[in-house]
This record gives C-alpha cells, sequence and structure tokens, in this order.
C-alpha cells in the first residue's frame, strides 16, 4: 500500500508539471502511457485515486529526552532523614500521604469548586469545539436550499439582442426578426428551485488531515494545560493548609511564652516587694511579656491570610471556612516512606511536558499545512433539484436540473505571502522544540531541588529539636537559680528569649518539611489522574 501510496504521490506531480504547459500533449508520463488532455479531467479522476495517498510536510516523531537511571541528591552530612523517597508507584491522591481527613477532604471538593481550574475546563471545552470545526472540513458538506423570486427582466435588452440577431440571418420572405424586436416584451416572471448542494475539498496534499492534526495537537495541548493548573492549585492548597497549622502551632508557642512571661513577672514582682531585687527586673519582666503580646495579633494576621487564601481556592467567599478551619490542627506529619516512582515516569506524569509535546505537534503539523497552500486546492460541486416558472410544475421529472465537476485552484503569484507563511511556521516549529527541551530542562531542576529541600529540611528540623530540648533546660535552670537568688533576672531573660526562638524555629521548619513534600509532588506532576 505504501508503495501504491508513494507511486501515486509521484505520478501527480509529474502531472502537474506536463498539464502545466496546457493543450493537448501525448508524451508518456512515468511509463504508464497515459495521454493529458487540457481539459484536466483525467487528472482529476487520477488525484481523487490517489485520496489519502500522501501528504506534505514534516512527520511528527516524538521527541527523545534524556532521563536519569534513578533520583539522585545529596543525602545530609548531619543527620539521616526520617523519611526518605522510594520508587514505589505515588498514590494519584498523594496529598493522603499526610494522614489528614480535612486535607483530604479539601483536595477532594478542589476540582469541582477552584474557579480557576473551572476556567480552565472551559478552554478545554472550547478547543474541543475548535477540533469540531477543524475535523468537519474532512467530509463533504451538504446543504439544502428553496428559492422564489417574482423577476423583471430587462425588456429594452432583449430588443436590443433580437434585432442585432433579426440582422444577416435566413428569414422567411417577408419576415424580418429585427422589425419585430420593437414590439418584443418580457414577462414577469415566477422561478421557483429547490436543490440539495455538496461541496468537498480533495484533500490531496494533506492540507485538511494537517489542519485537523494540529487542532487535536493544540485540543490535547488544551487539556494538559487544564491538568496543570489543577495540579498548581492542589499543591497551593495543601501549602496554604500546611502553613496554617504551622501558624496556629507558633500561634500556640507565643501564648505558652505569654503565660510564661506572666507567670515570671509575677515571680519578679513577689521578689521586688520583698526587697531582694531591684524594680530593673520587674520592667524586664515585664517587656518580655509585651514582646510576646506583640506578636499575637502578626501571627493571627497570617493566620486569616491563609485562611483566606484557602478560600479563594475553593472558590468561597471569605471567612466562609472559619468554622471547619480554624479550630487549631497539628502540623501536618510527614511518613518514613515519600513514594515518588522512576525518573522514566516523569515525562508521562507532568502535564507541562505533555504539553509542550503537544505543542511540537501542533507546530510541526502547521508546517505540513503552510507547505500544501502552495500545491492546488481541488474541490468538487454537486447539485441536484428541481427549477421551474411555475410551482406546480416544480414536482415534474423533466423539470429537474444537477450539476457536478471539480474545480481547481492554483496559486501562482501570492506576493511571497504563502512563502512568508511557511516560514513563519518553520520558526514556531523551532519555537516549539526549543521550549520542549527547556520545559523537560526545567522539570528535572524542580524535581532535584525539591528532592535535596526535603532532605535537608528535615537535617535542620532534628537539629532544631535538641535546640528547643537544651533551651527549655536551660530556661528551666535559670528559673530556678533566680528564685533562690543564685543569678541575675538577665539570665532568665535570656533563657526565655532563647528558648521561644527555639520553638519557633521549629514549628517553622516542620511547616517547611511538609510543604516541601507538597513541593515534591508538584514537581513531580501527579494529582490530575484522581480527577480527570
Amino acid at each position: 500500500m505504501r508503495i501504491w501510496n508513494a507511486r501515486v504521490c509521484e505520478y501527480i506531480d509529474r502531472l502537474r508539471s506536463v498539464s502545466s504547459r496546457g493543450g493537448s500533449i501525448g508524451k508518456q508520463v512515468g511509463g504508464y502511457g497515459v495521454r493529458i488532455r487540457g481539459n484536466g479531467f483525467l487528472v482529476s479522476l487520477l488525484c481523487m485515486s490517489g485520496l489519502g495517498a500522501c501528504a506534505v510536510g514534516p512527520d511528527y516523531k516524538k521527541p527523545h529526552t534524556w532521563t536519569p537511571s534513578a533520583w539522585q541528591h545529596e543525602q545530609s552530612v548531619v543527620s539521616a532523614p526520617e523519611s526518605v523517597t522510594t520508587s514505589d508507584r505515588p498514590d494519584s491522591a498523594w496529598w493522603k500521604i499526610f494522614h489528614d481527613p480535612e486535607l483530604s477532604d479539601l483536595e477532594t471538593r478542589l476540582a469541582a469548586q477552584n474557579i480557576d481550574v473551572q476556567v480552565a475546563m472551559a478552554q478545554l471545552a472550547r478547543s474541543r469545539a475548535q477540533l469540531m470545526i477543524a475535523g468537519a472540513e474532512r467530509y463533504p458538506g451538504l446543504s439544502a436550499s428553496g428559492s422564489y423570486a417574482r423577476t423583471q427582466y430587462s425588456t429594452k435588452s432583449m430588443q436590443r439582442i433580437i434585432s442585432r440577431i433579426g440582422k444577416g440571418n435566413n428569414l422567411l420572405p417577408g419576415e424580418n426578426l429585427a422589425d419585430m424586436s420593437g414590439s418584443a416584451v418580457i414577462p414577469l416572471l415566477d422561478q421557483w428551485r429547490d436543490s440539495i448542494d455538496a461541496t468537498w475539498e480533495v484533500d490531496l496534499w494533506g492540507r485538511v488531515r494537517r489542519q485537523y492534526e494540529a487542532s487535536k495537537a493544540y485540543m490535547d495541548q488544551t487539556g494538559e494545560q487544564a491538568r496543570s493548573v489543577l495540579i498548581a492549585r492542589q499543591a497551593d492548597l495543601a501549602r496554604d493548609y500546611a502553613e496554617l497549622r504551622g501558624l496556629q502551632e507558633q500561634l500556640r508557642i507565643l501564648q505558652k511564652s505569654q503565660n510564661e512571661a506572666k507567670q515570671m513577672l509575677d515571680l519578679s514582682s513577689a521578689r521586688y516587694h520583698a526587697g531582694l531585687v531591684s524594680e530593673l527586673d520587674v520592667q524586664n519582666a515585664r517587656g518580655q511579656l509585651e514582646t510576646a503580646t506583640a506578636q499575637i495579633p502578626q501571627m493571627e494576621q497570617g493566620i486569616r491570610e491563609r485562611l483566606n487564601a484557602i478560600s479563594l481556592l475553593m472558590g468561597a467567599v471569605p471567612h466562609s471556612l472559619d468554622r471547619e478551619l480554624e479550630p487549631a490542627g497539628q502540623i501536618l506529619p510527614v511518613p518514613p516512606k515519600v513514594p515518588v516512582g522512576v525518573p522514566s515516569e516523569l515525562a508521562q506524569r507532568r502535564p507541562d511536558i505533555r504539553s509542550a509535546e503537544a505543542g511540537l505537534h501542533a507546530a510541526t503539523a502547521e508546517v505540513g499545512e503552510a507547505m500544501a497552500d502552495f500545491y492546488p486546492k481541488v474541490t468538487i460541486d454537486a447539485g441536484f433539484g428541481f427549477q421551474s416558472l411555475s410551482f406546480r410544475d416544480l414536482g415534474f421529472w423533466n423539470a429537474r436540473a444537477w450539476n457536478v465537476g471539480p474545480s481547481i485552484t492554483l496559486p501562482i503569484f501570492q506576493g511571497g505571502r504563502l512563502r512568508g507563511q511557511l516560514e513563519l511556521k518553520k520558526a514556531a516549529q523551532k519555537e516549539a522544540a526549543l521550549e520542549y527541551r527547556q520545559t523537560v530542562l526545567g522539570a528535572w531542576k524542580e524535581v532535584d531541588d525539591a528532592l535535596t529541600a526535603s532532605a535537608d529540611e528535615q537535617a535542620r528540623r532534628d537539629q532544631l529539636a535538641e535546640r528547643v530540648k537544651t533551651s527549655e533546660r536551660a530556661w528551666v535552670l535559670a528559673g530556678e537559680q533566680y528564685r533562690h537568688g543564685m543569678t541575675t533576672f538577665l539570665q532568665v531573660l535570656n533563657a526565655e528569649r532563647q528558648l521561644l526562638s527555639a520553638r519557633q524555629d521549629f514549628a517553622e521548619s516542620q511547616t517547611s518539611v511538609a510543604t516541601n513534600v507538597v513541593r515534591l509532588y508538584n514537581a513531580l506532576g501527579g494529582g490530575w489522574e484522581a480527577v480527570m
């Protein structure tokens, strides 16, 4: 079949070169011994016999990209991370690894409620409609029509025609057509017509096929972009939720520190009234209490902003999720094992890579579409119906009228428009190839950065956990010594400040560990499989 297609394409090209000379040419073409005549009818028949035989332009080939054999990232030399990545296939609903029912419920509702996702899905629906429009050109177009017109043709024009016909014609004796032209009158005419018309472009050079191929690739690209939006919003929701729980934990730490500062203020005040210390200790204790109290409104502001951000992601107005999310929960725990799959799956999972590949496919098809514009465009028109000057005669068989035949349009001079359009599409194809390469490289970078950040932040969290224990012990010792008059309040104040800073840093690190896992799964491109 491929050999037949190739020979048909070659033969049609030779026919074009021969028939372009005009007239009747009686030479053999390609050894087939076919005589080509100027009316081109035989050319049309041979063209139609080669339908689907050839399509000009480059055929799309899936690009090959570099893929590492395994995920590689540097392990921290300080300590081994508690949570390690594995090559197990990840769950499409990756947020379940945190074992937080509230987060899982929000992620499940996100796809249906988020406005950005809904806009992306509307764009996908529009792209599908455009594909239907492009695909319609592959089939004949049928239309039915009917018309009625009451027409008065020009009598003067008919008289002039009759007078000219009458001159120089052999008529019967006594007859002169020219003399009778002055009395000729054209009456009002009723014209009735109904018909079924068809038109079809014979896709000899693959222009329509390339157009449909490009439209399908663009639809695929729009679908992948919709998945990218969904993945981004899923990651945003998980990140905002993790930060919300982290800020709520920091608020609890501030409130605890506030209570501890009140206790130290009471202790210093009692010692001052007993004459054991100066008023300086009381004022220092009160200053530490005000410092902790002053940070609480700022923390509450951060919590409010995260609540509003989650409400926006869920397509809801501010404060609509307060009752659901305001009760403080624990910082998202990270499981010992985080399944991330294997590197070879990255191109299949990440929608941005798939979108870039679809864009390259579309650009390649458009090059072929632009090349097909250089070739003749063959269209077959046909129609069948009835025409009559009387409505009652419209249904008689002898009132039938029909037409069928091809029409050929050959671009001869376009002022460089076709050449410029082809160069434009070639440049777009090269640009799409570079964008695909850049997208792949960026994907590997994001994954590697996320893996490194996840491991290093766990090492930092472990060190901060030890710092919290040390600071708590130092604060207890300083308080005991101060009660017994063995040290100054300055030592207590420094211990209290260090303890507050250690607790806050540890809570921030715990939040970062969770958000780094979210960042990792966002880089891996998973999550859309669960809802699309």
